[in-house]
Order: structure tokens, then sequence, then C-alpha cells
């Protein structure tokens, strides 16, 4: 109990915890930014960039793990053709990356 009585009665310090609480906070917040946060927004830019520049005849990859080349490009979805003679048509969200780049 002595413990107990101990820590109720001690108080923090004014000035200086309150300061150093909210520099710490300041930092935490910063090597989020710079670890998580930034580079998620890079690389989705990237795939924005990368859907925006479909093109015909060009080898893809679904988020389904589908390979194909697109026949037709519009501008909700794209029409892969996975075989001879078999066409999908699938979301353009859903266009992950190229073969080469799915590999990695």
């Amino acid at each position: 109990m002595e413990f107990l009585s101990v820590f109720l009665q001690a108080q923090p310090q004014a000035g200086a915890s309150s300061w150093s609480f909210w520099i710490m906070m300041i930092v935490i917040f910063a090597i989020m930014y710079f670890f998580m946060i930034r580079p998620q927004n890079k690389k989705q830019k990237e795939i924005a960039n990368f859907r925006n520049s479909l093109q015909v005849g060009q080898e893809v990859v679904s988020a389904g793990g589908i390979y194909g080349t697109i026949k037709t490009v519009e501008a909700t979805y794209v029409v892969l053709e996975i075989a001879h003679g078999v066409n999908i048509k699938i979301d353009k969200n859903s266009i992950y990356a190229m073969p080469e780049q799915a590999r990695q």
C-alpha cells in the first residue's frame, strides 16, 4: 500500500513533460509519414499512371491473376483475350501489372 500512496502523491513536472510529449508525437508522426504514408502514395500514383497508359496489344495481369492481352480499352473497362478466341471484359481498376512486373 505504501507504493500506491507514493505513486498517487507524485506530481508530474508541468513544463518539461508537456513539451517533450508533443515533440515525441511530432517525431513519431514524421517517421510514420516518411516510412509508410509517402511510399504508399507514390505507389498509388505509379499504378494510376500505368492504368491510364494501357494500350491495345499490351500483355497484362489482372488482380485475380488472369494473364491476357488487351484487345479494347474503354473508359472504365478493358477487354482481355486470355486464350485464342476467348475474350473477357474486366474493370480497368483490376489491371494489376504487366507480366514481367508480376514475376518480381
